[in-house]
């Protein structure tokens, strides 16, 4: 196992005193292994842009410390804080470029700012933007291109300084699907070809499974589950869990009262066989489909099932062992369905 490279113990983050005060993190505990690709996710006000601030110290927690490479950073100066902060740079939604620079001039800004020579940034910077797939962009201005381009030029400023974490806080947000695919097939990339560790943070699970091998799911300012990806889609057990891995859900109204429904969770394998059928022939037994979806999650099928049982509760017993007897199978009775 890779050792870890960011470690937060205990953090909280309060905003404001007394009876108007906001709690945003509450006792929060992370540790994020070097050269992995680590997503947090939670629901709009959940607090995820206020952690991600905090890990590199743009926000001072109220309480616990951030570790990044071995460094305490609660514990560091303002002066030492922005040395260290070289470490661990951040890429955000709007792309934060300056207008008035060319794609090269931007790349080459951070480097300015730690007084690296000028030819030496500029021979760093074009070799970035040839990393990114922008070497023919150098003297082109961000008001040329396109938002996949922008965020690959900040990307390219983020690489500038070497850092050993990026932070990535909704950079998909504003891009469009396809372009979407592409910024996380370049951060995928670039964490094998440069072993940078990359923290995600987002609200869409499309992104978390396109990228990421662990995920911690924020929920009212907590971690309310961490683990493998493919655990968690798999077998989520928390509710704020399971509204991310199952947003849309099945409207209750739709089906009778004394509908007994089972969620069945596919583990990699069996997602694309025909379980229903192969009940129906080996069992004699029909099940009603309430809801579906099947993604692919590191290359393997996870897959997930809503199921009507039969009325009769010998065939509604059948059913279920049958189903509970394959391979790579999660099941589980949806409490309390029509509530």
């Amino acid at each position: 196992m890779s050792e870890s490279i960011i470690q937060i113990q205990h953090l909280s983050k309060t905003f404001g005193d007394g009876t108007e005060a906001v709690h945003a993190l509450e006792d929060i505990n992370l540790d994020i292994r070097q050269g992995e690709i680590f997503g947090i996710i939670g629901l709009s006000g959940a607090g995820k842009s206020t952690l991600v601030r905090c890990m590199n110290l743009l926000e001072r927690p109220t309480a616990g410390t951030v570790t990044v490479d071995g460094q305490n950073m609660t514990a560091l100066s303002e002066r030492e804080l922005r040395a260290a902060r070289r470490k661990i740079t951040m890429i955000f939604q709007g792309f934060n470029l300056l207008m008035q620079r060319t794609c090269l001039k931007n790349v080459c800004f951070p480097m300015e700012i730690g007084s690296v020579p000028a030819a030496q940034a500029q021979k760093r910077a074009k070799e970035l933007l040839e990393l990114v797939g922008l070497g023919d962009k150098a003297q082109a201005y961000p008001a040329q291109l396109s938002g996949g381009q922008k965020q690959r030029v900040a990307i390219a400023r983020a690489l500038a300084t070497e850092p050993k974490v990026l932070l990535c806080d909704e950079a998909t947000s504003a891009l469009d699907p396809t372009t979407t695919i592409s910024i996380l097939n370049l951060l995928k990339d670039l964490n094998r070809q440069l072993g940078v560790t990359v923290v995600v943070i987002t609200h869409q699970m499309s992104v978390i499974e396109e990228i990421c091998s662990r995920v911690a799911i924020l929920d009212g300012g907590s971690v309310v589950e961490m683990g493998d990806v493919q655990e968690i889609f798999s077998n989520p057990t928390t509710d704020a869990a399971r509204r991310l891995v199952y947003p849309g859900g099945v409207v209750p109204a739709q089906f009778p009262a004394s509908t007994r429904v089972i969620r069945i969770s596919f583990n990699g394998g069996t997602a694309y066989d025909p379980l229903i059928a192969s009940l129906a022939i080996d069992c004699g037994v029909k099940v009603n489909i309430l809801g579906a979806d099947t993604r692919n999650v590191g290359g393997k099928a996870i897959g997930t099932m809503l199921l009507g049982l039969p009325e009769d509760s010998n065939e509604a017993a059948k059913a279920l062992n049958y189903i509970q007897a394959q391979k790579n199978i999660t099941v589980e009775e949806v409490p309390d369905y029509h509530e």
